[in-house]
């Protein structure tokens, strides 16, 4: 007599349910499914096996994804002189099979645990995509199927790169048999990966001044990232002679190539987000994974590349935003030419941090001059000024503003009148 277990399941006749069965036996050892007996064991036989077998089929192939079909035989039998339909499943090669209207999501996706089909857990999931699909985060399946593409649409259209489902599988955003995989969320609406930004007060962590998380597809992030450190991202005058030239305090092609750095080659198999932190002083940009393997810190000082994303990359560069694997790097420290202070590049085995140093922030950097020759110019024209009227004027942070004043009045260009906030500053007149 035969009874259920982990490979053998019967239902008295055709259920809808028969769905989660077909993809627990395609997910865990195969199994047979038998239409037409009793949970005890009894034969009742089927009043239609073609009708049931059609129902069947349909349920199977439509209903289940990957198509699993041909995993799946669906055949009559005669037990007892009753007319049995018995489906017969074989572990499948694409695992883990789901139900579509659920997608990649324990509510979708079974195993067969004893004689029960029950909902896979999440890690259980995402240790058979691994087992079909590989290691690489970018090709394996995505966990989510419900997947938009308005913003990545609108970024596509900007730089007039085509943008369809055809673009999807040769970008391997969605593979040939129409999955999304995990690059297609990445640049989807939904995207789970997040860029978190912080504006600190002074050169450490100690105050908050702004703080913002950045959601949806990395194109999104990767726009409003830049928008936001561009608005922190002062201006300094330099005056040399009769000339003024304007020197932003982070190179903008420098905040480029570290952004762009920070997303592409960032290890998106962890959940923690990029870290953009902004001081007086420096700029932070820490993302999660270290070097590829294979490549060594000197490697990448000399431009040599190796892409954790392969895919993801090709399509920053289908975009225009990046113009050669390797390139990041050098073109920061250019940025930087002929700076005292020079940018510094960190990396341990599991995070990645490049840090970009306020040009008009630096003891002893030439750009002091010029401030101070536009604060005493301004006296010229007005008898007095308080820190914070130069601090607004000059665009500058309150604790530039102060340093510069104080080396004024210790040079003896300066007098200051009053204490604390009334403090005001004019020129010191010749003894």
């Amino acid at each position: 007599m035969l009874i259920e277990s982990e490979t053998t399941e019967f239902k008295q006749s055709y259920v809808d349910e028969i769905k989660k069965t077909i993809v627990a036996f395609a997910n865990t050892n195969g199994g047979i499914l038998y239409l037409g007996i009793n949970d005890d064991g009894s034969i009742a036989g089927v009043t239609d096996a073609d009708e049931i077998m059609l129902k069947a089929s349909n349920a199977i192939r439509d209903a289940i994804k990957p198509d699993v079909t041909v995993f799946v035989k669906t055949e009559p039998v005669i037990m007892e002189d009753k007319p049995i339909v018995k489906v017969t499943v074989q572990k499948g090669t694409a695992c883990p099979y789901y139900l579509s209207g659920k997608g990649i999501r324990p509510e979708g996706v079974y195993v067969r645990q004893g004689a029960s089909s029950v909902p896979a857990t999440e890690t259980a999931i995402i240790k058979m995509i691994k087992e079909t699909d590989g290691e690489r985060f970018e090709t394996a399946r995505s966990l989510n199927q419900d997947l938009t593409f308005q913003e990545a649409a609108k970024e596509f259209k900007k730089r007039g790169v085509p943008f369809g489902e055809n673009q999807f599988k040769s970008l391997k955003m969605m593979s040939t048999a129409g999955i999304f995989t995990n690059l297609g969320m990445l640049l989807s609406d939904q995207c789970n990966h997040k860029i978190k930004m912080a504006v600190f007060q002074g050169n450490d962590k100690s105050v908050f001044r702004d703080r913002r998380e950045l959601t949806g597809s990395l194109l999104k992030q990767l726009n409003e990232a830049y928008d936001f450190i561009d608005l922190y991202n002062g201006t300094r005058a330099e005056i040399v002679g009769l000339y003024r030239s304007d020197k932003r305090n982070f190179p903008p092609e420098a905040v480029r190539e570290a952004l762009l750095n920070a997303l592409v080659h960032r290890d998106y198999g962890y959940s923690a987000g990029t870290l953009i932190s902004i001081f007086d002083d420096h700029l932070e940009f820490v993302s999660v994974g270290g070097l590829v393997r294979g490549i060594t810190f000197e490697d990448m000082m000399l431009g040599i590349s190796m892409t954790r994303n392969e895919n993801l990359a090709s399509i920053f560069y289908r975009l225009a935003l990046i113009e050669a694997y390797g390139t990041g790097v050098p073109k920061i420290l250019k940025a930087y030419q002929g700076e005292r202070i020079q940018p510094k590049i960190e990396a341990t085995e599991n995070a990645f941090k490049i840090t970009l140093p306020n040009r008009n922030e630096m003891p002893g950097n030439e750009t002091m001059m010029g401030i101070e020759a536009e604060i005493l110019t301004l006296l010229k024209k007005q008898p007095e000024l308080t820190r914070r009227e130069v601090e607004t004027t000059l665009e500058l942070s309150q604790t530039a503003a102060g340093r510069y004043l104080k080396k004024l009045v210790t040079n003896g260009l300066l007098e200051a009148v009053g204490k604390g906030k009334n403090t005001r500053y004019r020129l010191r007149k010749p003894s």
